[in-house]
Formats: structure tokens, sequence, C-alpha cells
């Protein structure tokens, strides 16, 4: 009786301490970003520094020299990537107008068509909202986009970013080791074992998932990138690479890019073979990411069902924002982990049995 008196109220403990943290990350999300950023960071680049370790240089050397090579490879890779980006969104400001009124010709057959059946319809009202209406808007979008590239508050964010998060994954990874000890130190002893085992888990999981699933997504993001750049497509570095980021969210990231890239393409050429080469682009990256990329860098067992992913993205980024996204896979891994040994607890239990 003592013992299930004792039980109930390490649960309420364990439920008011789970509750305070909710509270406190959605109180602080703002400020948050850079933190979480870097411990992702550090998490991400841990099996390096620890590979260098093993060549007999201390922790603290190791992580110099993974952050290091990460710098020499990102600020350039950003700097031309973001440079390549305003000049294709400044381009395509310009040309939007030019691009209605092909994409309105091109259409305006469908427009006759419907007309026979529907008189009522008036191709002519429609083409001018097309090329008033819309233009504007894109106008007004490609302007607030080139701003929120180049804009204070974009800026602020950017720069806490850039200053904050490479310290932050700099002490993670210097000390993982440690605050990993620290963390096995405070856990409860007679649920310690059990507690390690579910930790093992979720740190497969993520391990295979997360590094994973950035590897290819980066992977794929450039291929699309480079792939619609060379076919010659307006936003095709931009869409490509953003194709190619998202595509963690199951299928949201191929077929929206995928979308984005045939109406511009349909709308910027004349010629039936730059779209085939579009197409081309988006069935080539398919293919390569269903049979090499995630088969090898991801793995088919890593408890992660699509749908689970997805709904905790969305949740994430109602709930969290960007925030959100960024914690919703490792949430997502641990809540799937620890409700599996729920059920294997619950099916050895008397109250299943019996």
């Amino acid at each position: 009786m003592l013992s299930h008196r004792l039980t109930n109220r390490n649960m309420i403990i364990w439920l008011i301490i789970f509750c305070i943290f909710c509270a406190a990350v959605y109180t602080l999300r703002s400020v948050l970003l850079p933190f979480v950023a870097g411990i992702i960071i550090g998490y991400l680049l841990d099996p390096w520094a620890s590979k260098i370790e093993k060549w007999g240089i201390n922790r603290t050397l190791a992580s110099v020299l993974v952050m290091i090579i990460l710098i020499l490879i990102l600020i350039p890779s950003l700097i031309a990537l973001f440079s390549v980006i305003d000049s294709q969104v400044g381009h395509f400001i310009s040309v939007v107008p030019q691009y209605l009124s092909s994409f309105a010709k091109k259409i305006e057959p469908i427009f006759i068509s419907l007309q026979d059946r529907f008189p009522a319809l008036e191709p002519e009202k429609i083409r001018e909202y097309l090329n008033s209406n819309i233009s504007n808007t894109l106008k007004l979008t490609g302007k607030l986009a080139r701003r929120l590239i180049t804009g204070g508050f974009a800026l602020v964010n950017i720069l806490s970013l850039l200053l904050i998060t490479p310290i932050v994954a700099f002490y993670m990874l210097r000390d993982w080791d440690k605050f990993i000890a620290q963390v096995d130190s405070l856990l409860p002893k007679k649920s310690k074992k059990s507690i390690e085992k579910q930790a093992k888990e979720i740190d497969n999981i993520l391990s295979s998932f997360i590094r994973g699933q950035f590897s290819v997504c980066v992977l794929l993001g450039s291929f699309y990138a480079i792939g619609l750049y060379i076919v010659g497509l307006d936003l095709g570095v931009l869409v490509g690479f953003l194709a190619g980021i998202i595509s963690f969210i199951p299928y949201v990231g191929s077929i929206t890019g995928f979308l984005i890239s045939i109406l511009i393409a349909f709308a910027q050429f004349d010629s039936l073979m730059p779209i085939l080469q579009v197409v081309g682009v988006f069935a080539v990256g398919q293919f390569i990411e269903g049979n090499f990329l995630t088969p090898n860098l991801v793995g088919d067992s890593v408890g992660l069902h699509p749908v689970w992913i997805m709904f905790a993205l969305l949740t994430g980024g109602v709930l969290l924002g960007f925030l959100g996204l960024m914690i919703a896979v490792p949430v997502a891994a641990i809540i799937g982990v620890l409700t599996r040994h729920a059920i294997e607890n619950y099916k050895e239990s008397s109250l299943y049995k019996d």
C-alpha cells in the first residue's frame, strides 16, 4: 500500500515538473531558438569530435577543429546561396508581368472551351484579373521576401543565430560527455536501467533519423537547386533548395517544389523541352532519394511513421513556430519510445493479463 502511494506521488511530481518545463519552453520560445539550434548542432557533430578525440587529441581541441571545419564549409556556402537567391528573386520580380501575360495566353484556349459550355464566363475579365491583381500580389510578395532577407527583424534573428548558436554548439560539443554523465548521475536508482535502455533507443532513432535525414535534405536540395539552375528556371535555386530542405516532411517537399517549378516553367518557357527537363530533374531526384540516399543514410527501421512525423511537425509549428519545427522530431521520437515501453509494461501487468 505504501509502495503504491509512493509510486503515485512520484508520478504526480514528475507530471508537475513536465508541466513546468512545457510552460517555460512556451513562455521563452522567442529566445530559445539559437540555444536549441546550438544543442542540435552539438548533438549532430558529437561523433566527429569523438573520432578526432580517439586520435589522442583532447576534447576541447577536437571541438575547436570540428567547429572551424563547419564554419569554413558553411559560411561560403551560405554567402553563395543567398547571393544567387537574391539575384533570382530580383529578376523574377521584374519579369512577373511578362510571365503572367504568357501564362494567360497559354491557358486562353481552356477559357474559350469553357465559355462554349458556360456562356457567362468572360475570358477577357479573367485575363485582366491575372495581369493586374496577381501581378501586383506577386510583386508585393517578392519585395517582402527581399525585405525579409535583408530587413531589420530578420537580420537581428540571423545575427543572434550566427553569434549565439556557434558558442552554444561549441560548449555542448566540448561538454557533451560531461553533460550526459551529469544527467545519468541524477537518474532514480530504482528505474535507472529502464531509463538508460529507453534513452539508448531514443538516441539510436535520433541518430538514424536526424543525422541521416539532414544529410538527405542537404544533398537533395543541392541536387534540385543545381538541376533547375542548369535548366534555366527562374527561382530554380530557391525553389529547388527549399524543396530539398523541407523533404523531411514526407512527400510535402518534393510535391510542393515540383508544382511550383512546373507553374514557373509553364509561364517562362515557350517550348515543351525545358518543362520536360524540369520534370526530369524531380524524377531523377526522387529516384536517387528513394533508392540511394534514404536507404543508406536514414534506413528503414527508425521507428517513426510518416503520419506521426507530419502530425508532430504541424503541431510543433502551430505551437512554437520555427522552434517547434526544430524540436518536433526529437519530441516525437521520445514520445514514440515511451509509448512503446508503456504498452510493453501494460501487456506484462495484471491489468492486461487478468
